[in-house]
């Protein structure tokens, strides 16, 4: 078993097993953010088929006949179904001496795999490198795996699953319970607010406009957020996530990238504004209030 205070002892030798082994573990998120949307609709047409089938034998056996989750089946292109060895599923480099191609038909393998890998590589190295190798960088990283989750499956599909933002939010509970981030007293009023938050807002502007403005996984979103961040920082998050949403939504339309009646999704930016808050909330909230009191 590693020594964590043999290896906090040596910041490079951490940070660069910490960057390897998030690799692999972005490996496995874009699984994840691929299947876990495709899992949820089959789920949603399986219940739909149960209810109007009139045999549930029959339409229990086609369940369990075509098997789709994280693990079956193997994986493999898209286009050819060729089947990806082990040596061709190595974060980045797979990618790189294939030259982003598929090895059995030469298709354009898209470049946000390695993107997503090197993302939760660097963010985790980057947590290590702050935190050192102890059960806050480990809290920290799985807060970070889950929100890029997230965030490229509401970008994707303007999803925002249950199966991860509820853990999510139980586990910020449970950490706080040890007040890792804050008290637990502020993480449970953190996850309250957050949700009626946004509930509310909700609900205020379908009575006045008659239409929805956002989805129900932001409330659970910015509810696991404040779970994790505390009541006191939930101003922050609400903050940066409009001033960014605002900007990059109004710059996607100007620039034609985007149409007006498309929905945008509020998740991502929910999730960098949480991370943020998280990492350095109390900073950047020190820092306005000493602004303003110049």
């Amino acid at each position: 078993m590693l020594n964590l205070d043999l290896l906090n002892a040596y910041p490079a030798l951490a940070v660069s097993l910490a960057f390897i082994f998030a690799l692999m573990i972005g490996s496995f998120l874009n699984v994840v953010i691929y299947r876990l949307p495709v899992m949820m609709e089959r789920e949603w047409q399986e219940q739909f088929e149960e209810m109007q089938a009139e045999d549930s034998d029959a339409a229990t056996g086609k369940q369990t006949a075509d098997r789709f989750n994280l693990a079956v089946p193997a994986s493999a292109c898209p286009k050819c179904g060729h089947k990806i060895r082990w040596y061709e599923n190595i974060p980045v480099v797979s990618y790189l001496l294939q030259r982003g191609k598929c090895s059995g038909c030469q298709t354009t393998i898209s470049k946000r795999y390695p993107a997503v890998e090197l993302i939760t590589a660097a963010l985790t190295a980057g947590i290590v490198s702050i935190y050192g190798l102890n059960m806050v960088s480990l809290s920290l990283a799985i807060f970070t795996w889950a929100l890029i989750c997230l965030t490229m499956i509401d970008y994707d599909t303007q999803l925002l699953p249950d199966n991860i933002t509820l853990p999510l939010l139980w586990l910020g509970l449970l950490v706080n319970s040890f007040g890792m981030f804050t008290t637990l007293h502020y993480a449970v009023a953190g996850a309250m607010a957050g949700y009626l938050s946004l509930w509310s807002i909700y609900w205020l502007f379908k009575l006045l406009t008659g239409k929805e403005g956002m989805g129900y996984g932001d409330f659970k979103l910015l509810a696991a957020l404040g779970a994790w961040a505390g009541i006191d920082q939930l101003p922050v998050i609400i903050l940066c996530s409009s001033l960014v949403g605002a900007v990059v939504g109004i710059s996607l339309i100007v620039f034609k990238q985007h149409e007006k009646q498309n929905p945008i999704p509020f998740g991502p930016y929910l999730a960098v504004a949480g991370w943020i808050a998280l990492l350095w909330g109390q900073d950047i909230t020190q820092y306005y209030l000493q602004l303003i009191s110049v």
